[in-house]
Parts: C-alpha cells; sequence; structure tokens
C-alpha cells in the first residue's frame, strides 16, 4: 500500500499563486507516474498534471503556462505549483500515484486538497 499526504491548499485570489505538495510513504517501491487531477462541484474529476519518474510531464491545455508539476525521487513527493491563477481553477486538487510491480499496476489517490480561487 502506499499512503499520499497533501499539503498546499487554500484561498487565493485571482492571479495569485499556490504550491501543492504530495508525499507518498509506505510500498513506494516501482511508483513511476505521480500526478494531479481536480474536481469542481457537479464535474467529473479531470486531469491536471502528470510526470513521469523519468521527469516527461503533461498538462491540462487549461493550466498550460500558468501550472508547473515536479518530483523529488528521493523524497517520494510531487509538487505542483500553481501561478496566475483563475477563478476556474478551484476545485478539490488530489493526488495520484501509479505504481507497477512485475505485470500490475496500481494506482493510489490522495484524501484531496482544496484550493478556492477568489475574484
Amino acid at each position: 500500500q502506499v499512503q499520499l499526504v497533501e499539503s498546499g491548499g487554500g484561498l487565493v485570489q485571482a492571479g495569485g499563486s499556490l504550491r501543492l505538495s504530495c508525499a507518498a510513504s509506505g510500498s513506494t517501491f516501482g511508483i513511476n507516474r505521480m500526478g494531479w487531477f481536480r474536481q469542481s462541484p457537479g464535474n467529473q474529476r479531470e486531469l491536471v498534471a502528470t510526470i513521469s519518474n523519468g521527469g516527461t510531464t503533461d498538462y491540462a491545455d487549461s493550466v498550460k503556462g500558468r501550472f508547473t508539476i515536479s518530483r523529488d525521487n528521493a523524497k517520494n513527493t510531487v509538487y505542483l505549483q500553481m501561478n496566475n491563477m483563475k477563478p476556474e481553477d478551484t476545485a478539490v486538487y488530489y493526488c495520484n500515484v501509479r505504481r507497477v510491480v512485475m505485470i500490475s499496476s496500481f494506482e493510489y489517490w490522495g484524501q484531496g486538497t482544496l484550493v478556492n480561487v477568489s475574484e
């Protein structure tokens, strides 16, 4: 099992910045992809950004140029730097980790951290 602890959410004004962190612990061997998803009321959970263990990143079009995902493999931690934030970024942000052991793949989710962007 992998445990994920998120931090860094909160209230910010439009144009401001926040940094989310997610630390993985437990059976971290085999972790490859780490990422962030978000879900706002009435909407499905959507991908925000992912990063492979080799550093390849992928972003939703809505956050490209504003958000930056990074990771510290030694600490099994993934970060999301969010700049120039917009009210439509308001959501619960979830950390997601994919782990591969032999031929089996496992996904783990954090508990979610609320990000609220005011006008």
